[in-house]
């Protein structure tokens, strides 16, 4: 009896691999499989890291060259991503709304983002004051003096209000120790 609850033991923690009619096939052999799996978690990981539109067109490729086992959770994540894509467009009123947009981007660290909806402002609405001084902010922020100097000079240009708003706009702290920057904001002196 002994022998026998040993053997039992043994059959329960020996693993079986996979069977076909053609017999036993490995993962690793496969290599359409591997193939499959590869660009699977690669769209994943686009998914993961926020890239939507581009784990969308991954997972419509994937449902395309056949995802075999995988299709049923490919079309999930394909619908998610779909759904996550249409939330990120954004549709603004005003321009003025698309500038508040902007800035909160900008807050928040996402300047490529920010940048683009500042240059969207301007194509729509050229004499958009503001929309300079976004990308005069901007420059600063990123650490361009050259860049913010010219956008704030068009900003105040545009609009003389915009030197004294930026006067006391923290945004511009890294500018102060520039010669050119006060001289922009205190031409009276």
């Amino acid at each position: 009896m002994d022998f026998t609850m040993a053997q039992t033991a043994k059959t329960i923690t020996t693993k079986r691999s996979p069977r076909t009619i053609a017999g036993a096939v490995s993962v690793s052999e496969d290599p359409g499989r591997a193939a499959v799996l590869g660009e699977y978690e690669g769209a994943i990981r686009l998914m993961q890291e926020g890239k939507f539109e581009k784990a969308l067109s991954a997972f419509e490729k994937l449902l395309s060259s056949g995802a075999g086992q995988l299709a049923d959770r490919v079309r999930m994540y394909r619908n998610a991503c779909a759904a996550q894509s249409s939330k990120q467009k954004a549709t603004f009123a005003s321009s003025e709304e698309r500038y508040d947009y902007a800035v909160s981007l900008l807050n928040d660290g996402h300047y490529e983002d920010a940048r683009q909806q500042f240059e969207s402002i301007l194509k729509e609405k050229e004499d958009a004051d503001y929309a300079f001084y976004g990308l005069a902010v901007l420059s600063s922020m990123t650490g361009s003096p050259e860049t913010c100097l010219e956008y704030l000079t068009e900003a105040i240009r545009r609009n003389p209000q915009n030197r004294i708003q930026a006067r006391s706009d923290s945004d511009f702290q890294d500018m102060t120790d520039d010669p050119r920057f006060t001289e922009l904001l205190y031409p009276e002196i």
